[in-house]
């Protein structure tokens, strides 16, 4: 039986701007204080994002048909557009009639300084998608960041239907209060995080590592270049990074792309290491390019880069 994978999280627009200069020429330290500045920008490249856009893009090129539940608003037509030419439904989504999709705003100069402003939209309103026929059988789950009380819900109904699930906090941990994030754990198949975030969790809910492992079935820890670390009650496994063919150009969306490889991995009945494996090299392809949903790739080439890390 295929399974279905709900990913809840966020739909973006990612407008990013080219500044031919450097910030530091146009802002002067003693005038901080009433800072008024303008840019004239290179250019402008608007690009589809949000966490669980990245992560159903990843499992559309491993041919999967994930359902976003998660809220866009009434500028979706090329949102939509995009994701039905990936053969991702966009049942699941709810559209916002009143607000813009959230979306990041991020100038770059010459010496690569970033500012970025970043407008929730529509993400300030839950999604409500209604999981009353989801099964343990049937179904599987990810919930990364999106709207908090989306984050709950979502979690509260996979641990009480029994659906395995991932929680994937990332971003969204500095707005969690300690208790709730510390409920959430429980019950998860995997918690995934990066070593900083997780030392996040820890210092937020007050838990120790082995503390948290007792709530979930095992811990994933990404670590950038060096691999990733799998964690349960009774092993540690450590997956080595993917070998690039060239430099990383840019790590935006790879951790998102190694959990649509992860959940690839987990539905087709592989073990959580041999998962992990499948979302390095999903995740390898993403920081090959700028974007989080412009890289591709074959079955064919998927399979040799997999060759190449893991014989």
């Amino acid at each position: 039986m295929n399974k279905r994978i709900f990913i809840s999280g966020s739909l973006a627009y990612d407008r990013i701007m080219d500044f031919p200069g450097r910030f530091a020429d146009h802002i002067m330290p003693d005038k901080i204080h009433m800072l008024n500045v303008s840019f004239t920008v290179n250019s402008l490249v608007e690009r589809t994002g949000g966490t669980a856009g990245n992560i159903a893009y990843a499992l559309a090129l491993l041919g999967e048909r994930p359902i976003i539940t998660a809220t866009i608003g009434h500028d979706y037509q090329r949102y939509f557009d995009w994701l039905e030419r990936q053969g991702i439904p966009t049942n699941g989504v709810k559209i916002i009639a009143d607000e813009f999709t959230a979306g990041a705003y991020i100038t770059t100069d010459q010496a690569d300084n970033q500012i970025t402003a970043f407008n929730p939209g529509a993400m300030k309103y839950t999604s409500d998608y209604d999981l009353a026929d989801a099964t343990p059988e049937d179904s599987i789950g990810i919930i990364s960041p999106g709207n908090v009380d989306d984050m709950i819900a979502y979690r509260n109904e996979f641990h009480r239907k029994g659906i395995d699930f991932v929680f994937d906090p990332g971003q969204s941990l500095p707005i969690w209060e300690p208790a709730a994030l510390a409920d959430a754990l429980g019950g998860a198949r995997v918690l995934i995080a990066n070593d900083y975030e997780m030392e996040m969790i820890m210092n937020r809910t007050s838990l120790s590592k082995a503390e948290i492992q007792d709530r979930v079935g095992a811990i994933i820890t990404t670590k950038g270049e060096e691999g990733s670390i799998v964690s349960t009650a009774s092993d540690v496994s450590h997956v080595a990074a993917v070998k690039l063919s060239g430099p990383p150009i840019d790590p935006t969306g790879a951790g998102d792309a190694y959990r649509g490889g992860l959940i690839k991995g987990m539905i087709t009945g592989k073990d959580l290491v041999e998962s992990a494996r499948l979302g390095s090299v999903c995740g390898s392809y993403a920081v090959e390019v700028h974007g989080t949903q412009t890289y591709r790739f074959t079955a064919g080439e998927f399979q040799q880069r997999y060759q190449a890390t893991y014989g």
